[in-house]
């Protein structure tokens, strides 16, 4: 097994509720709303307006520079609207509001099977670009800038995230169990684009059914391995898995690439895996709709722009005493106030939460326990950093790291003045940013 790393904790992880469920298809809702932005980076350029009709996997949105990508029309339809619309990360986005009309219809170019074989590292990079791939563990990184290292920084190692260490989620386990050889498929892609000849599938130990079957499938794939990993909350954040799995360091402020590595989500290949080989753009993704506050628990193939409200109604919908709905997980997710948000690439899953698992706390001032201290996978402070935040003090936080922190909320899960630590340091984040805009 895989050596662990400093810090992390022990949420109860609640996967049986849906980890053995098959991935089911949502049939098309009546209505969906497609963000037009969806990746971290630049956002994206809205190229359509109302009463437009489209084709499914028709470019409604342009990147907006490098580090951004296209938005596809996940149906063939008719725009009914754009405006901004409830969002799953708690704000308003500009989106457009799509009816489809039932035919489904490709874009001319999509839905065409490609020999993927002779596919050189170029074209490759070129195909996962304009499918508009980014990661689906829910970063939304565009994938291909991280298939783009300059020269100075060579990758030799493709790490596979099947960890899903999130509580509660299960879809990369069950894509790991029902789409294998397509995962792997994807991987090898990766790994041809960034000539890497060294693959390791890293997946947490209570996945035992995914790591079998993985072993089993990477038998006589050259350079494939399978690495078992210790349970521990956060082991899939990138920087912590690089280090679980080669004892490399990522240095403070550097990318993946810094410590000559490569992370990508497993249901991210398989999204390489249906552009190249089917030309399909990223259109739809397998969401975890679970928790004690739903109906009929599982895992739910959606089309992007799916709202809330729909693939929660298809799951047989909410208990009663249903208190909370969060889009990811319960360590990072975030909690809806509108069933109207809708599914985007980056939506690994929804959970609903009942009355009596759900408690509002009034935050009480640091006791200086150092408990934070002992959990922070990233070695910083969550203390003092907490402090300075509380008190304006931003460039102080700045000094102390606040932006190597990866928001995992290890730190706020043990805090027993039930402190908001991970909102203080988005804010604090924030007014850096703001503050180095204005500054020029």
């Amino acid at each position: 097994m895989a050596g662990g790393f400093f810090g992390g904790v022990h949420p109860e992880y609640n996967k049986e509720l849906s980890r053995g469920k098959s991935i089911r298809v949502m049939p098309l809702p009546e209505q969906l709303t497609v963000y037009f932005s969806q990746n971290l980076g630049a956002p994206s350029n809205a190229v359509v307006k109302k009463g437009e009709e489209v084709k499914k996997g028709q470019v409604i949105a342009q990147p907006g520079g490098f580090v951004s990508t296209p938005v596809h029309s996940p149906t063939s339809g008719k725009i009914k609207s754009t405006g901004f619309y409830p969002s799953p990360v708690g704000t308003l986005m500009e989106a457009a509001v799509i009816i489809p009309d039932g035919r489904d219809e490709w874009e001319e170019g999509c839905d065409r099977e490609r020999d993927t074989a002779g596919l050189t590292s170029d074209e490759i990079k070129d195909i996962v670009k304009e499918a508009g791939i980014v990661g689906m563990g829910g970063a939304t990184f565009p994938t291909h800038v991280k298939l783009s290292p300059p020269e100075d920084k060579p990758i030799d190692i493709l790490i596979l995230n099947g960890a899903e260490c999130e509580p509660y989620l299960t879809s990369d386990h069950r894509l790991m169990l029902e789409k294998t050889e397509e995962i792997l498929e994807g991987a090898s892609l990766f790994a041809r684009a960034i000539n890497v000849k060294n693959i390791v599938v890293a997946i947490e130990k209570n996945k035992p059914g995914a790591i079998e079957k993985m072993r089993e499938a990477v038998e006589g794939r050259d350079g494939f391995s399978v690495e078992p990993m210790e349970v521990i909350y956060p082991q899939g954040a990138e920087k912590q898995l690089i280090y679980s799995i080669t004892g490399r360091k990522v240095p403070a402020g550097g990318l993946p690439m810094e410590a000559g590595a490569l992370v990508q989500n497993v249901g991210t290949c398989l999204a390489a895996f249906e552009a190249a080989r089917l030309s399909r753009p990223l259109i739809q993704r397998v969401v975890a709709v679970t928790g004690s506050g739903i109906k009929n628990p599982g895992n739910v193939l959606a089309r992007v722009g799916t709202s809330f409200r729909d693939i929660i109604d298809f799951c047989g919908g909410m208990t009663d005493d249903t208190a909370k709905v969060i889009s990811g997980g319960p360590m990072m997710g975030v909690s809806q106030y509108s069933l109207d948000s809708a599914v985007n690439k980056g939506t690994s899953g929804i959970v609903l939460l009942k009355a009596d698992e759900v408690a509002q706390f009034e935050n009480e001032p640091c006791i200086r326990c150092g408990r934070c201290l002992v959990v922070c996978p990233m070695k910083l402070n969550p203390s003092a950093l907490s402090i300075f935040a509380e008190r304006m003090r931003y460039e102080e936080t700045g000094e102390h790291g606040v932006a190597d922190c990866i928001e995992c909320g290890s730190c706020a899960y043990v805090c027993p003045s039930k402190r908001p630590l991970v909102q203080h340091f988005k804010r604090a984040k924030a007014e850096i940013r703001n503050r180095s805009k204005k500054a020029g």
